[in-house]
């Protein structure tokens, strides 16, 4: 089992879920200290392969490294806290590549072995609430997850009866990482502190369990979000209408915090999808 991302966060998380389980693990991540704290922590024998997500060069060494992988979780990842008026284009490219190409491209050099064994597989892909639901401050980070979700919904319908691969979207909501303090901010550069929906998410490790779960059983999307994101989720297929305004109202606050020159800052999430209107 490949995990990326797996240095600290949901990935950690995973890996430590999955290693419990007895999986071999390969983890990947761009923070080489980090990777090896938690290959020592999880499996102490785990293929540790630290590098850029980004790095197309880098990739297809790392594939021929990692060995038969027969299951494979694409995590890695970064998001934005920025209003798109403000947003340079760097920094869409930046989100693009790191959580769309990123993901695609692994798995297309992972993909032609898996189907070649004959044997089935599992790829994951770990998109966002915000991969259904565009949220204020993440078009960018948006638009890639909601990309993800495109491309793993297609690859399953071309791999899943006919290869007996597993493919899996997972849309975690607000899990409590370090994801906002490391989001991209309009010029390009690093948050540098959380944010209140953050704070208040889910634990990494319930988070793992939800997915573990969630592939064991066989479930094709997990939704892993509670509260106003779960249901942000439910509204966007049950109630478009009504999800379109109630984000627009707080795009709408947040302009007006823009105009008066104070930092865009996103709104608990129990205010801005309330359980009733």
């Amino acid at each position: 089992m490949w995990i990326t991302g797996a240095s600290s966060g949901i990935g950690a998380a995973l890996a430590e879920a999955f290693a419990a389980e007895g999986a071999r693990l390969v983890l990947s991540g761009r923070r080489r200290e980090a990777l090896a704290e938690v290959g020592a922590r999880v499996q102490p024998d785990a293929v540790l392969l630290p590098f850029e997500a980004t790095d197309w060069a880098a990739l297809p060494e790392a594939v021929a490294t990692a060995g038969e992988v027969d299951v494979l979780v694409n995590n890695a990842g970064i998001s934005q806290r920025s209003l798109a008026v403000d947003t340079r284009p760097e920094v869409y490219k930046a989100l693009i590549e790191t959580d769309l190409l990123a993901p695609i491209w692994l798995t297309q050099l992972v993909l032609p072995a898996m189907v070649e064994r004959g044997r089935g597989g599992h790829i994951v892909g770990i998109s966002s609430v915000a991969g259904r639901v565009g949220t204020v401050l993440r078009t960018g980070y948006c638009a890639a997850k909601h990309g993800l979700i495109g491309y793993l919904d297609a690859l399953r319908a071309e791999v899943e009866l006919a290869y007996g691969i597993k493919v899996t979207t997972v849309l975690p909501g607000s899990v409590r990482t370090q994801v906002a303090a490391n989001a991209l901010v309009a010029d390009g550069s690093a948050r540098g502190e959380s944010d209140v929906n953050i704070d208040a998410g889910m634990e990494p490790a319930e988070c793992a369990r939800r997915i573990l779960a969630g592939m064991k059983a066989g479930t094709r999307e997990i939704i892993v979000a509670e509260g106003g994101e779960a249901r942000g989720a439910a509204l966007r297929f049950a109630d478009p209408e009504r999800l379109f305004g109630l984000l627009a109202q707080e795009g709408a606050r947040l302009a007006e915090e823009r105009a008066k020159g104070a930092r865009p800052e996103p709104a608990p999430v129990r205010r801005t999808l309330p359980e009733r209107q």
